[in-house]
């Protein structure tokens, strides 16, 4: 397992808390703060998309 130095969690409504990370090798985590051993990593550029493509409503199907 990489070292994760990881981002005050954000916060919305209710217990809905996420983070998001960089890990030693410089790839992207988003981790929920309920389960601190669980977490996704992907490259910085995948997140960057998977938020683009979040903002312009394509996970909205799933709300």
């Amino acid at each position: 397992m990489t070292g994760i130095c990881w981002d005050e969690a954000f916060r919305s409504e209710g217990a809905n808390c996420f983070r998001f990370g960089v890990d030693d090798q410089g790839r992207a985590c988003i981790g929920s703060t309920t389960d601190a051993t669980t977490y996704v990593s992907d490259s910085v550029e995948a997140l960057r998309a998977l938020i683009s493509a979040v903002k312009s409503g394509a996970a909205d199907h799933l709300l």
